[in-house]
């Protein structure tokens, strides 16, 4: 397995941090570089965390005292030494874009967290099961930029992988359309208990620009690559409300549909159970073996004891049922942080790596 030097742009942050514990140990990723703002640069990784450490297992000894890079300032230093970068910054969006367009002109693939790029029309946005043949629009993206080896892919938003890959398998039987409310982690939002005070005994029934990321991107991750570009699907129609609640990690989803050819019970848990994508075919390191996992029981499934199943990766269902006003109705869960985030980046650059993106 051939592997790769990489950098991590946005390593103090919540989701960077995450990158650090999933990168810790892995057989082809290995990381050389790690880059934060200019308030951050000189400082040592452990530094420049402090406090702010997010997890209870603690930074990694491997990366304690490895110094801190400027993101922006010591661009050319970081490209080159890494052979493609993870970017998990908070910044303007507007900035993101600058960003991640200029390591990509310097010859750095870049695999983003970020949501800024999401609906450029030749940027792939990848939940690798389901749309990893999006991947070839890269080509076209590269003849935009005018690079060799640059590009940028994204993985899509957190919330959506609570439900849309619990709806893909089912898509053969003719979504109609679909509602969707999603029950939200503060750690989607960077935080813990301790940082949040005000989720304690409550639920926010607002999360800024998310109900539209829900109904949206699912589309482009249903669309296909035509002409130099990805065409957004102009079906199903979805509708979603997105709740903040006071779980640390892991995103609910409540799901409605109904069906131009209304499957049986039997038939959806089936399609679930059979599902599979390129990640599981190929052996991906960070590849859930059951990709889609449903649970019989009534109460399941829960953030607190599911988010983990297939190491944070896999996606959980439970409660699947006739509706009255829809045809179905069932529960998503998936491990926001992971699945949803740092983990679905890594995921996604081991399937542009088994492609052959990075070489």
């Amino acid at each position: 397995m051939k592997t790769y030097k990489v950098g991590v742009i946005g390593a103090t942050g919540m989701v960077g941090q995450r990158f650090m514990l999933l990168l810790e140990k892995h057989p082809q990723f290995n990381v050389v570089v790690l880059a934060a703002s200019a308030r951050s640069a000189g400082k040592t990784y452990a530094e420049a965390v402090g406090d702010k450490w997010a997890f209870k297992t603690p930074i990694p000894e491997k990366y304690r005292e490895m110094k801190i890079l400027d993101a922006e300032g010591d661009k050319e230093t970081i490209a080159g030494a890494v052979d493609f970068v993870f970017c998990a910054v908070n910044m303007d969006k507007a900035k993101i874009r600058a960003l991640e367009e200029t390591y990509a002109k310097m010859e750095v693939p870049v695999v983003s967290n970020n949501s800024a790029h999401r609906f450029t029309a030749d940027v792939p946005m990848v939940i690798p099961e389901i749309n990893g043949e999006h991947i070839q629009v890269i080509e076209a993206q590269k003849k935009r930029l005018g690079t060799k080896r640059g590009f940028i892919a994204v993985k899509s938003n957190c919330s959506l992988q609570s439900y849309v890959p619990l709806l893909h398998p089912l898509k053969k039987f003719g979504i109609k359309q679909a509602a969707v409310c999603t029950y939200q982690a503060i750690s989607g939002a960077g935080k813990t208990f301790d940082t949040m005070p005000e989720i304690l005994d409550n639920v926010i029934p607002y999360i800024g620009g998310e109900e539209e990321k829900s109904e949206k991107e699912p589309l482009k991750i249903w669309g296909e690559v035509k002409g130099g570009e990805i065409v957004l699907a102009d079906s199903p129609v979805i509708t979603a409300q997105c709740l903040r609640v006071p779980v640390s990690d892991g995103h609910t989803a409540a799901v409605f549909v109904s069906f131009e050819n209304k499957p049986s019970k039997e038939e959806i848990l089936q399609a679930w159970a059979d599902f599979k994508g390129a990640p599981q075919e190929l052996g991906l390191p960070s590849a859930p073996a059951q990709f889609i996992k449903y649970f019989e029981e009534d109460n399941r499934p829960q953030a607190k004891l599911d988010r983990m199943e297939g190491n944070g990766m896999s996606v959980t269902a439970g409660r699947l049922r006739e509706d009255t006003l829809f045809d179905y109705k069932f529960i998503g869960l998936s491990h926001n942080t992971l699945r949803g985030a740092a983990g679905g980046a890594v995921l996604l650059a081991e399937l542009l790596a088994a492609k052959g993106y990075f070489d």
